[in-house]
Order: structure tokens, then C-alpha cells, then sequence
């Protein structure tokens, strides 16, 4: 709860018995954020004109399959775009070919030959890709000069040798391990 006491910029803060007097970090932290939030995304607004867009309104989309979408593509018309719309109500036969392409960008973005257009967008993914494998095969070269050390002892033939050898000497496992596959009377593998 909170009580303003005396002056009116300052505040005392006070709690139930039985409650701590301090506040969680976790709570602290999330009013400073709410408020250092709210007040970046009012100085963005302050004295700028925000375009906002609604979204329970259908939007225009190009899509193939569905090519006629539900409304223009330009939304606020011109007064040159407007003498155009009302000229498009009487007979097709006196537009030009111009005034048809015009009224046709009034109403859509692109053309289906522009929709089918392949892009240059995968020179783009593929570079990222070999970018990002580049990247990769530095780290793992830093790690093997840097920070891996030597190959331990224990890689090498001469010491797997020796331990085989320990092994069929101790006799391990000899029901189903190593030492099951070791003939013993002729020295050798069986």
C-alpha cells in the first residue's frame, strides 16, 4: 500500500505485518521496465504523426492464388486517380492503353509475370550460408590451436597394444569379453 506522506514528490512505502519491508528484485526490476517502456514509446509518439495500421481490416496481398484481393492496392487516391476512377465508369473503348495500366496499378501491385519473377534472394541465402559455415570452421580452428591440448597418451597403437595385452593377461571378462575371443594354449585370436 502505498501512503503519501508531507511533500508531494515524496512517498513512504509501507506494508502489512508479518510482510517484508523490502521490495523483490524481480518486482522492482519489472516496474522499471514497464516504465522506462511506456516512456520510450511516448517520446517516440510525442508530436509525430504514427501510422497505424488496423488489423481487423483485410489488407492487400499479391497472391497467386487468390489474384483478386479484397481491396485496392492504393488506398488514398489522388485527384488525378480519382478523375481516372470515375472516367473508368463509362465505356472501356475511350481509355487508353495508359489509363487501363493505371487504373490496373490503382488496383493491384503487380502483374502475374511480376509475381512469377524468380528473385536473386537465394544468392543472398547461400552466401549467409557459406558466411555462417566460415564462421563456424574459424571457432573450431581456434579451439584446436587454442584451447584443446595434445592427443592423450592413451590414443596411441603402442599403449592400446599394451593394454590389450594387460587385459588378456588378467583373463577379463572371459565368459563373453575380450578374454573369451583370446585362445590361450596357441597365443592367438580365435
Amino acid at each position: 500500500m502505498l501512503y503519501v506522506t508531507g511533500e508531494r514528490h515524496k512517498a513512504e512505502y509501507r506494508c502489512k505485518p508479518g510482510f517484508p519491508r523490502r521490495m523483490l528484485g524481480s518486482r522492482a526490476l519489472s516496474l522499471v521496465t514497464r516504465r522506462a517502456l511506456s516512456t520510450s514509446v511516448c517520446m517516440q509518439a510525442h508530436g509525430r504523426d504514427i501510422a497505424r495500421i488496423d488489423y481487423s481490416l483485410p489488407q492487400y496481398v499479391d497472391r497467386k492464388d487468390e489474384p483478386l484481393s479484397a481491396i485496392d492496392f492504393v488506398g488514398h487516391l489522388s485527384g488525378e486517380q480519382k478523375s481516372l476512377k470515375e472516367k473508368e465508369k463509362s465505356s472501356w473503348v475511350s481509355l487508353s492503353g495508359e489509363e487501363k495500366l493505371k487504373l490496373y496499378r490503382i488496383r493491384f501491385e503487380q502483374s502475374f509475370v511480376e509475381m512469377n519473377k524468380s528473385s536473386k534472394e537465394w544468392k543472398t541465402v547461400i552466401g549467409g550460408i557459406f558466411f555462417m559455415i566460415g564462421g563456424c570452421g574459424l571457432i573450431y580452428l581456434w579451439q584446436r590451436l587454442f584451447v584443446f591440448g595434445d592427443v592423450p597418451h592413451t590414443f596411441e597403437d603402442e599403449w592400446r597394444a599394451k593394454q590389450t595385452k594387460r587385459m588378456l593377461d588378467m583373463r577379463m571378462n572371459p565368459i563373453l569379453g575380450i578374454s573369451s575371443k583370446w585362445d590361450y594354449e596357441k597365443n592367438e585370436w580365435k
